[in-house]
């Protein structure tokens, strides 16, 4: 997910951002693409839980292959990151009033946008020492089929939420 948010500070450092919050055309496919994909992994996440697939046991390794696996970790909360045009209006709106006069709009962005990166790295620290903590409830398919489903509702919500906002 910080890769997403690299690359929109990156695109606002460089004022690619600028041109979506410009042009209402490029703001609403984008966030049209967004909410149609919180919705349809809202979707499946629910599916899965209520189809009886089978979750992760207490031997599954993180490292594995599929969908519990670090690569496809990062490539889901990358994309969907990417796809939130919120990110990148909230980049454009906050980032460029924290650029001193005078400096190189670029380099002070990707400094600003890594400090940002830094304090959501800091509170996924501070999730996954609860979760560890929690570990043994976590590994029972029966929490796992909870949690799935209050956060396949959660993401289909927000997936609605950003469909039908302007």
């Amino acid at each position: 997910m910080q890769t997403g948010t690299l690359v929109w500070g990156a695109f606002t450092s460089l004022g690619v951002t600028a041109l979506l919050t410009a042009s209402h055309l490029a703001y609403a496919a984008l966030r049209w693409i967004g909410a149609a994909y919180l919705i349809w992994m809202g979707a499946r996440m629910l599916r899965d839980t209520f189809r009886g697939l089978p979750t992760a046991d207490a031997d599954d390794s993180l490292l594995a292959a599929g969908a519990d696996s670090v690569s496809g970790g990062w490539r889901q909360g990358t994309l969907t990151n990417l796809l939130n045009p919120k990110m990148g209006a909230f980049y454009v709106a906050v980032l460029p009033q924290f650029i001193p006069p005078g400096t190189s709009h670029f380099t002070m962005g990707l400094l600003l946008t890594t400090v940002h990166i830094l304090i959501g790295l800091l509170w996924s620290a501070v999730l996954i020492g609860f979760a560890r903590v929690l570990q043994g409830w976590l590994r029972k398919p029966q929490a796992r089929r909870l949690l799935d489903r209050i956060t396949g509702t959660i993401i289909g919500v927000f997936g609605i939420r950003l469909a039908l906002s302007n």
